[in-house]
């Protein structure tokens, strides 16, 4: 997932001067700019039942240094682009774009993918129950702006202070959100067709046709939850290039079951332990060692050539790197 911070593009601009008629004592800021997004939760150590044997271990991937080609024959990845491009006295005016893309791959190079164009949605994201002008607009169907209300009640009942933080925490939430949905759209619609295997960046958990279609492959590179215990934490962590862990099974809440594995697809010597470790989610498979082997060896495959200069080369695979120049550059 890209996520880059920018000065909004016209239509962004467009749409705060039609937003400032319904607002006028907005205040615009010049580069208040979000970070992205990063989750309250403390890193985890959260155990996985294994599916394949009876512990964790290293498994090296048989003749993957061999592996001559990829069956993967497309790449997804979404971007987003956020900014606070106001405040109206004190809550933060969030502006976002949000896109996402299918890129495929014939005769080794990247082209957009025919059967669905690349989604892209420019929004605000903005707390309605501290700007009552706009819930009133958007109740009466007057609003002709695009906006997404970040300020209804969470699971508990329990709805955000003012505090400029925690709305921006809730924007970015929401941007989240839109970005995982414009993604699954586009893989569900890759999936229904089943041309070919499809690498996505991150994991595939969060839509039940995603998650449970042979088509679908999520690889995911940033590890604030890592699926071990504490005494297997160092098997993960010690994995060497071309190793896998054994295949467990992740049922997080409200998400589907899916099968996952450690790969490492790096030599990690003198770097930090989680350098050149990706894990990988499937669906759910009566062969996990077939499976994670054959993928495991398409995964690895699809680490050259090295996607420099992104600093994330490590975990970087060069279609999801195309698919995050070709969005930058429609979005």
């Amino acid at each position: 997932m890209l996520s880059t911070n920018s000065a909004p593009d016209p239509a962004g601009r467009a749409a705060l001067r039609m937003l400032m008629q319904r607002l006028p004592d907005v205040s615009v800021i010049d580069g208040g700019y979000l970070e992205p997004f990063t989750s309250s939760e403390p890193p985890t150590l959260r155990a996985a039942p294994v599916v394949e044997g009876s512990g964790m271990r290293a498994i090296r991937v048989p003749d993957y240094s061999r592996q001559t080609a990829s069956s993967f024959g497309a790449f997804l990845d979404g971007a987003q682009r956020v900014q606070v491009v106001g405040h109206r006295r004190g809550i933060p005016i969030v502006y976002a774009t949000v896109s996402a893309a299918i890129r495929v791959r014939i005769n080794k190079r990247f082209v957009t993918w025919g059967h669905r164009p690349p989604l892209v949605a420019r929004r605000f994201f903005l707390p309605f129950r501290y700007l009552p002008e706009l819930a009133r607009e958007v109740a009466t169907g007057e609003e002709s702006l695009s906006i997404a209300d970040t300020s209804r009640a969470d699971i508990n009942g329990q709805f955000p202070s003012a505090h400029p933080s925690v709305l921006q925490e809730r924007a970015m939430r929401a941007v989240d959100e839109l970005r995982e949905q414009l993604e699954y759209t586009l893989a569900e619609a890759w999936c229904s067709r089943a041309e070919s295997p499809l690498f996505i960046d991150g994991g595939t958990s969060g839509n039940p046709r995603v998650a449970s279609s042979s088509c679908a492959i999520g690889v995911v590179k940033s590890h604030r939850t890592l699926h071990v215990d504490d005494d297997s934490l160092s098997i993960v962590l010690g994995l060497t290039l071309g190793e896998r862990s054994p295949v467990f099974r992740v049922a997080p809440r409200s998400r589907s079951a899916v099968m996952s594995w450690y790969l490492r697809v790096r030599d990690a010597t003198g770097h930090d332990p989680l350098w050149g470790l990706v894990r990988v989610e499937v669906a759910e498979s009566t062969t996990p060692t077939g499976r994670a082997n054959e993928i495991s060896r398409w995964v690895m495959k699809e680490m050259s050539p090295l996607s420099l200069p992104d600093g994330r080369w490590d975990k970087m695979s060069y279609g999801i790197r195309d698919c995050e120049e070709f969005l930058r550059a429609i979005s």
